[in-house]
Formats: C-alpha cells, structure tokens, sequence
C-alpha cells in the first residue's frame, strides 16, 4: 500500500521527540564537503554577499534522496543556492559554513511583498525538500512572495549531522526503547551512547553550534541577503519556536509572520514530552472513537473507545515478547509498532493506514506499522537514512540543558502512564535521549517575549497530537501584549493551514497577502 503521503509529511513536519536518535561526506551538490568553501572575511562580506541561484540538484542522502523538484504550475522552476554564514555567531569573523536554500519566484512581480521564509519543522526537516514537496498548498502566497527554505545548520545538505551507519540505525531503531529490567536498561544506555559517540565523531567542531538561536541568526542573514527590510515568515510545528526565538533576538525586523502548530514555549523537556503523551492519547481517543462510529465498517475489534485500545496495547505486548514478520528480514519490534501508530496520528488522512496496519499485525503482518515507523525515522524504500532523526537529537540536546539518566526518566514513568497508557513508557523513557550527549544544552525553555514585534499569527488545532493546542495559547502570551494573535482551528492533525479548513486559509492569507490581522480569539471549523 502507498504511504508517500505519510512519509513525507512525517519527514518534514513531525516534532519528532519520540526517538531522539548513513555516514556520507558527499554535500548532495556533487562537491565533497572538505572542498567547498569555508573562507572568512567578517559579517560585513557576508551581508554583502550575491547568492548565486541554479536549477535544484536532486536532494542529497542526508535530505532524504529522490528526484529533483519539478516545476511548478505554469513551468516556473525551482532554485536553489547555498547562503555563507558563520559557523559559530559569536565570531562572525571565523570559519564559515554554507546552507542550503530553495526558492520558488513570486507569480505577480509588480504587487510582490518580498520573500516569504518557511521553516516546516522537527527539528531537522529539511526545508529544501520539504517547500517543493507542500508547494501547492502554498500557491496562494506565491502570488505576491518569493516562496523560500533552507535546510537549518546540522539539516540535509547544510553540513549534516549523521550519527550512524544505515544497517547500525536499522538495529538501533528496533531496539527496546522501554526496557522491562536491568539488563535491558544496560543494552539501551550503551546504544545512546555509542549513537551520541558517533555523532560527535562525524559533527565535530559543528555539533556545539546546531541549535536554534544560532539558526535564528542565520534567517536574520538571509533575510538581508534577500534584500528584505523584515522578515515574512512561516513557521511549523518546531519552525514556531524558531520563529518565536527570531522575534525575541530581531523584534523589530518581524514583518507578517504566521506560526502554526504551536510548540509550547515555556515548557521544558518534561513538560513537553508528557503535552506530547497527551497529545497523541487524545488523538488516539478520537481515532477509535471514530472507529466505533463506524461500528462494523472499523476492521478493529471493539464496541467502545476503551476495547479499541485494548487491542492496541495487547499487541503492543505482543511484539514486546516477540516481533512479528516485517518487510524483508527486518521484524516489527514493540518500539517500531509504537513509532508507526503515532506516525498515523499526525492527520485524519493517515488513519486508514492505522486501521489496516493494526489489523495486519494482529494477523502477524507487520509491514504497514514498519513502513510507517521507517518514514518517522527517515528510512527509503533502498535501505538509506536521511539525517532527520540524527538533526533532531543533535538540535534538541544543544538547546535544551536537562540531562535525565535513565533511572530519573524510569522515576516518572508513572506520570507518563497516567497521561498515556499507550505512549506513556514511550515518551517516559524518551527523557533520557541526551543523557550522553557530548555537547552541554543553553536553556531549560527559550525566551520568544518580543516586544515592539508586528503582529504575529498564532495558529493552534484543538486536535494536534504533537504541538498541542496549550501551547498556541502560551506561545500568545509569550509573545507579549499587542504580538500574538490567536486563531483557533477546530480540528484533527498536526497543523491547521493544511488542515483543509478554508476559514483558516482565509486568515491566515488575507494577513500575508493583504495585512488584514483577524481579531485574536478568532476560532475556525
């Protein structure tokens, strides 16, 4: 069964701190990374510098590979070039790295506002790969906005960080990730570290400066390098809380921004993993709601919410005991099953893949669960990795100073349960992702108060699993008086602009098209 939908969305926008996690030196433009330029020369030189835009090479390994984008409606084509900036923003003068843009032209030249920048999410989606593959549901803004992305610092073809081969990441993923005794305990704590080892041997000098408010700086540079007076942005999922971070570094070169599948800003690492155990309960909760619903049309079994999901957690202790048949020689383990489910949860549209694929893995099938786990962790069909999972992990650990050992992160497993009995141990144990990190992190939560900012749209869906709605609230108050601007999506999914809601399109439109801001408070169905 097609799952190209799936794959893609969960690649690019998936918050992806369900598993904070091949080794390439090609930079996917054809030129080995050790020969492209570095150079130094100052801040000066790099605001000043011609970017030199060329036809789109098809994405590298790291971007997850595939064919060169397409044009678009009408034969305009994709570009692409590389932005020079600092490796490290405290000494603008150092070393230099290059990352990686793609930009659509605007459709009416005369009436263009500038250039709309997106960030789609994770972190560590790429943002060259993902504009083109959500291009027609941005046509609308490409009527007055040059569309562009990039691949963030540590992202697809801008100096990746890659952590493991593609066979060691094919164990890794299948390990337990929610041990049952000691000696399981041990088996997962030498694999974060021999994966946290393998990081820093890869990134190097890189690792310690991939994180969000060095990211936040890069858009400030390409912003001036487009030639932009402020900076129109689109933010998803973790690209809020990169918007959010730009508007408290740069509040007064905020132009129309809309964030959209809020990240809570004020939640720190276990506040976040336990929104996000809710989050995917809740979303669950209604998938087998609308699943009894349905009554005899639902291939599961059960008569109400609660025996839906009794056939969810009684495989899933299953597979603990052992995995079942997967896709070649790779079996479906109890964390890779998890993995799957809540790939499904991130929209409506993927919940025929749950049904069918729990229905397969009851019968001892585990195909459709694997496959599906593969597209969360960045797996192709040919066995290769893009480094969605290894950005993420190195992103994360770099932002964020909270260090669980897996004893403190076994210590609030009752908390987690409590929020989910499906995800609850998942996420719990998730805690301990960056205990081994070679790389100290900045903040317990960033700082986005942005005041003097232009209004900033707030989207939050009362359905999203992964950013749940608290956070567009909190991400509003955040802001600061007179900055945010909720919008409320009553809806399913991860997101509400795609969300099929023409309410939201509307408003979210008429402010970066025509600057109309709708009243704060403004709920859409």
């Amino acid at each position: 069964m097609p799952i190209s939908a799936a794959q893609r969305a969960a690649a690019l926008t998936a918050s992806a701190v369900l598993l904070l996690a091949g080794c390439s030196d090609d930079s996917g433009d054809g030129t080995p990374a050790a020969a492209r330029p570095t150079g130094t020369g100052g801040l000066s030189a790099l605001t000043e510098q011609s970017l030199e835009w060329a036809a789109c090479p098809p994405p590298s390994a790291a971007e997850g590979g595939g064919d060169a984008p397409t044009p678009l409606p009408g034969g305009a084509a994709w570009q692409c070039a590389f932005l020079r900036t600092p490796l490290d923003w405290s000494w603008p003068e150092g070393e230099t790295i290059e990352l990686a843009l793609i930009r659509a032209r605007a459709k009416d030249t005369p009436r263009r506002i500038g250039s709309l920048v997106f960030n789609f999410g994770g972190p560590g989606g790429s943002g060259v790969t993902g504009l083109p593959g959500f291009a027609q549901d941005y046509e609308s803004l490409r009527s007055r906005y040059d569309l562009v992305s990039f691949d963030p610092r540590g992202v697809g073809r801008s100096e990746p960080v890659e952590c493991a081969t593609d066979k060691e990441l094919d164990a890794y993923y299948a390990l337990d990730f929610t041990p049952d005794d000691q000696a399981e305990e041990r088996t997962l704590s030498d694999a974060q570290k021999r994966y946290a080892a393998g990081c820093e041997k890869d990134a190097g000098e890189v690792l310690p400066h991939v994180g969000t408010e060095n990211a936040a700086r890069d858009m400030d540079l390409l912003r001036q390098v487009l030639g932009d007076d402020k900076l129109h942005y689109f933010g998803i999922s973790y690209g809020t809380e990169l918007g959010g971070v730009y508007a408290h570094l740069f509040p007064e070169r905020v132009g129309r921004a809309v964030f959209d599948a809020v990240v809570d800003p004020d939640a720190g690492v276990e506040e976040g993993a336990l929104g996000q155990a809710k989050g995917f309960q809740l979303a669950l909760d209604n998938f087998a709601q609308d699943c009894v619903d349905r009554g005899d049309e639902c291939a599961l079994p059960g008569s109400t919410v609660a025996e839906v999901e009794k056939g969810v957690t009684d495989l899933l202790a299953r597979l603990d005991e052992e995995p079942i048949a997967g896709i070649g020689s790779r079996k479906l383990t109890q964390t890779q099953a998890t993995n799957g489910i809540a790939q499904s949860l991130y929209s409506k549209d993927f919940w025929p893949y749950l049904e069918q694929g729990l229905e397969a893995a009851d019968g001892g099938d585990g195909a459709l669960l694997l496959a599906l786990s593969d597209s969360m962790n960045g797996r192709g069909e040919n066995g290769s990795y893009s480094n969605i999972q290894a950005a993420n992990a190195a992103i994360n650990c770099v932002d964020f100073q909270e260090r669980y050992t897996l004893g403190q992160a076994k210590e609030r497993l009752p908390g987690f349960r409590e929020a989910s009995p499906v995800f609850g141990d998942f996420m719990g144990w998730a805690l301990s992702s960056c205990s081994q990190w070679p790389v100290p992190g900045l903040w317990e939560h960033p700082d986005v108060s942005a005041p003097g900012s232009a209004p900033i749209l707030v989207v939050g869906n009362t359905g999203d699993p992964a950013t749940p709605y608290e956070g567009a609230r909190a991400m509003v108050k955040a802001l600061g008086d007179g900055v945010g601007v909720e919008l409320t999506y009553e809806g399913e999914g991860h997101g509400a602009y795609n969300g099929g809601s023409g309410c939201v399109k509307k408003a979210v439109d008429g402010y970066l098209l025509e600057g109309k801001v709708p009243a704060s408070g403004t709920v859409c169905k």
